[in-house]
């Protein structure tokens, strides 16, 4: 049986920002019962790409495809709770025609957070309540999560991490919680230089993949890099070369100095996430 399409796709995206390149040609794929962990060094572009797969941000270029009729529902990084004059019509804001309202309410007091409070008095912990509560109302069947333990204690992590265990909604989540990432999700996304990679598996098997990707890549530079000495040394001393320049073989030598470049940038690059463990803590 042929695999179902995607519930939301984004295909070859690119963005730049200030003139530099964040995204080139970058790729997420989810389907239904994906649970994808997002991850990537500070600054590749998780959050703006996560973004574009909300439909809050438009890329310079790619294509973004959702299932018509889907749910989507994103926690963004920092939620905007201005504009209500209660915490309820805040979240009550997030649902179709009130679909959900009475989970709205259940999810609010579960979470602990005064549903008649006014949203601009609550601490960081509470707004990220709200806005988790806002998301997670309408039982989406996608759900974009941007750092969604972030202010929140060990207690609310953990009732968060069994309540999204609980869902059947396809997860995209940028964390820099290792052990939710580890518990929760099913496959990985890695952006990498503007690039993305997939591995069919959660973040729990990330480091060992990622090293031995980045061991065959410093491989390859080692190889690029005699073969730049091989031609550098034709164009020095070949027969060829002393009667008449093959400017064929110049322009080529003049791609490897640039791939080699472009390696030793890379291989220079720190690496994501830090190989010293994170203990999960408050934030």
């Amino acid at each position: 049986m042929a695999p179902s399409p995607p519930l939301l796709h984004l295909r070859d995206i690119a963005l730049n920002l200030g003139g530099a390149p964040l995204l080139r040609g970058a790729e997420l794929a989810v389907s239904r019962g994906d649970r994808v962990a997002l991850v990537g060094r500070n600054g590749s572009g998780k959050s703006t790409l996560l973004k574009i797969a909300a439909g809050e941000l438009a890329a310079d270029s790619g294509e973004r495809f959702i299932q018509p009729n889907a749910k989507l529902r994103y926690l963004p990084q920092e939620p905007d709770l201005s504009g209500y004059a209660h915490v309820i019509d805040y979240v009550l804001a997030g649902l179709d025609d009130h679909e959900g309202g009475h989970r709205a309410h259940t999810l609010l007091a579960d979470f602990g957070v005064d549903e008649m409070a006014d949203p601009l008095a609550l601490s960081g912990g509470e707004a990220r309540r709200a806005a988790l509560a806002r998301a997670l109302a309408p039982e989406p069947d996608i759900l974009l999560l941007d750092e969604p333990t972030n202010h929140l204690d060990v207690v609310a992590i953990e009732w968060l991490e069994k309540t999204l265990m609980g869902l059947r909604a396809a997860m995209v989540i940028v964390s820099h919680d290792k052990r939710l990432l580890s518990n929760l999700t099913k496959q990985t996304v890695w952006l990498d230089r503007g690039v993305s990679r997939r591995l069919d598996s959660g973040f729990a098997n990330f480091e060992v993949w990622r090293d031995a990707v980045l061991e065959e890549e410093e491989i390859a530079a080692h190889k690029l890099d005699r073969k730049i000495v091989d031609e550098e040394h034709w164009m020095r001393y070949g027969v060829t070369a002393r009667r008449k320049r093959n400017m064929r073989r110049v322009g080529e030598l003049g791609e490897l100095r640039r791939q080699s470049r472009e390696a030793r940038r890379a291989s220079a690059a720190p690496r994501w996430p830090p190989a010293s463990p994170t203990p999960r803590a408050p934030w």
